[in-house]
């Protein structure tokens, strides 16, 4: 049975689950902000992933980095998985802009979260999702 972490629930929506991974909308409208969560039990690094479940995810991420360039037109896409705070694995997708608040820096900890309004948030993931199907 798979858990999503507490702090991963209460940051984030789900937007769709892909063959392993769950698609995670971060609520911050700062930044276009997704995290992929893998839907196993236990893992913390992606080493942790079989080799057929660990070439999956990469394509998973894959997806929601292109997905998120067709519909942002970024100037980099920033991956990454840390997992220092949330020791579950999960994988954040970031499209980042030369005007974002935090470039050229992470986007960790520049400014508050901002949550998306209810409409906003509901735009943004049927926007995402439609890209995902």
């Amino acid at each position: 049975m798979f858990t999503l972490h507490p702090t991963l629930k209460k940051d984030t929506v789900q937007i769709i689950r892909l063959e392993i991974c769950r698609v995670l909308l971060m609520r911050d409208k700062t930044y276009p902000w997704l995290v992929l969560v893998p839907a196993k039990e236990g893992l913390r690094d992606l080493d942790d992933l079989n080799e057929a479940d660990r070439i999956q995810v990469i394509a998973e991420v894959d997806r929601v980095s292109k997905a998120m360039k067709h519909i942002y037109s970024p100037y980099k896409m920033n991956v990454a998985a840390l997992g220092n705070m949330v020791e579950q694995l999960h994988i954040h997708v970031v499209a980042r802009s030369k005007n974002d608040p935090a470039w050229p820096a992470p986007v960790w900890g520049v400014a508050p979260a901002v949550d998306y309004d209810d409409n906003a948030r509901t735009q943004t993931i049927a926007n995402l999702h439609g890209q995902l199907v």
